[in-house]
């Protein structure tokens, strides 16, 4: 009876590890594909647009350039801070610039006390 509920105990923190080291690694995954899409429209952002020129890109332009679909492109802009969302009337538009300045705390992501 003892070995029974030995094997039972060692199967079942077995499977829990097992579970949460695929877990991790799926966690990890998707994370690193998230920061490789980030780096590619960032890069991409960065070469075909200037505060002197044309500033904002429409997320389809990005998605052919970049070989993202159209909403993982949004879903990418959307996460990452150094990219921004246009706030003129054209919609679905991103840019690296800002129309306004921040103060220095509001780029770091807030006031850290």
């Amino acid at each position: 009876m003892n070995s029974i509920i030995e094997g039972v105990v060692i199967g079942g923190a077995g499977g829990a590890i097992a579970g949460i080291t695929i877990w991790i690694v799926k966690l990890i995954e998707k994370k690193s594909v998230e920061e490789i899409h980030k780096q590619r429209v960032y890069h991409w952002l960065k070469d075909y647009t200037s505060e002197d020129g044309e500033v904002f890109k429409s997320t389809r332009a990005i998605a052919s350039w970049c070989n993202l679909t159209e909403d993982r492109v949004r879903y990418i802009c959307s996460i990452d801070k150094r990219v921004f969302l246009s706030t003129r009337e054209e919609e679905d538009m991103w840019s690296l610039y800002e129309r306004e300045a921040r103060s220095i705390y509001e780029k770091r992501g807030g006031i850290r006390v």
